[in-house]
């Protein structure tokens, strides 16, 4: 009789040992997540709280408008024209078999202003600007740079992460609209491959659809597309780790989680306007 009842006592502590194991595990893991959203948080408010404070450094916004703007030209331009190329070049068969080749400009055009050049733009740039905010303030954090801004009394967040946020969130509209005008060229050009359509003509077909209600929306989420990279590649180069690994992953994962987070705000910016 003793047996089974050591067979069955043994048992149910294991099962409790396993459900304790899990239990804390599952707590271990709501207890991070919830620090994390604090500090989040706690990171947004003192970036906004110290955008309104008096002693703004400009020079440091203007050279970070610099370094997002001008040196993100390259890349931007050769994406733009690329889009206008292939978004004219797939579309362009299905519209002549059913006759209707003389909508190509306005749907390209619609097409880029709207979604492909804002969202693709923004992802670029969130490769290539989140990750060089998060490696330079990452670096910064393991040479002990801003720990020494912080003992000297200086404020970091109002030096190094408000211009970039900033700058990031002036700057990404400007790089977009600079991309769709880019890929309306683009689509005229591809057009011209297998067709003799003036610039004029393409143009005046291009903007004969646009609307006020197709620019506006497109421009106002590049803001907000700008606001997310700057935060993000700042926030994970300002919290990371003290190894020279860091740098790294902090990089890595300010690009993956713009990324995530400019699509997330594209999806709600569409509802958004499909309701008003």
């Amino acid at each position: 009789m003793r047996q089974p009842i050591t067979k069955i006592k043994t048992y149910a502590r294991k099962k409790t040992e396993d459900l304790t194991d899990e239990t804390i595990h599952r707590k271990n893991s709501i207890q991070k997540f919830l620090i994390n959203v604090a500090d989040v948080s706690m990171f947004v408010t003192n970036v906004f709280k110290n955008t309104f404070a008096r002693g703004f450094e400009f020079r440091e916004f203007i050279k970070q408008c610099f370094q997002i703007g001008n040196k993100s030209l390259g890349l931007i331009s050769v994406t733009g024209l690329i889009i206008g190329l292939v978004l004219t070049i797939q579309a362009r068969p299905v519209l002549v078999d059913f006759g209707a080749v003389t909508m190509l400009p306005g749907m390209v055009t619609i097409s880029i202003i709207r979604e492909m050049g804002p969202v693709i733009t923004a992802l670029i740039c969130a490769g290539k600007i989140g990750s060089s905010m998060g490696a330079e303030i990452g670096s910064m954090r393991v040479t002990e740079q801003i720990d020494a801004m912080e003992v000297s009394s200086a404020n970091p967040i109002k030096f190094l992460i408000v211009p970039r946020v900033l700058a990031a969130t002036l700057m990404l509209p400007i790089l977009v609209l600079y991309a769709d005008a880019l890929g309306i060229l683009g689509g005229w050009l591809a057009a011209n491959i297998k067709g003799d359509v003036s610039f004029v003509l393409f143009i005046t077909q291009a903007f004969g659809d646009v609307e006020f209600a197709d620019l506006f929306p497109a421009v106002i989420k590049t803001f907000f597309f700008g606001a997310v990279i700057g935060f993000v590649g700042c926030y994970k180069g300002f919290n990371a780790g003290r190894g020279t690994e860091s740098v790294g992953i902090a990089a890595n994962s300010a690009v993956v989680m713009a990324s995530l987070l400019v699509i997330i705000v594209d999806l709600i910016a569409v509802q958004i306007t499909d309701i008003l």
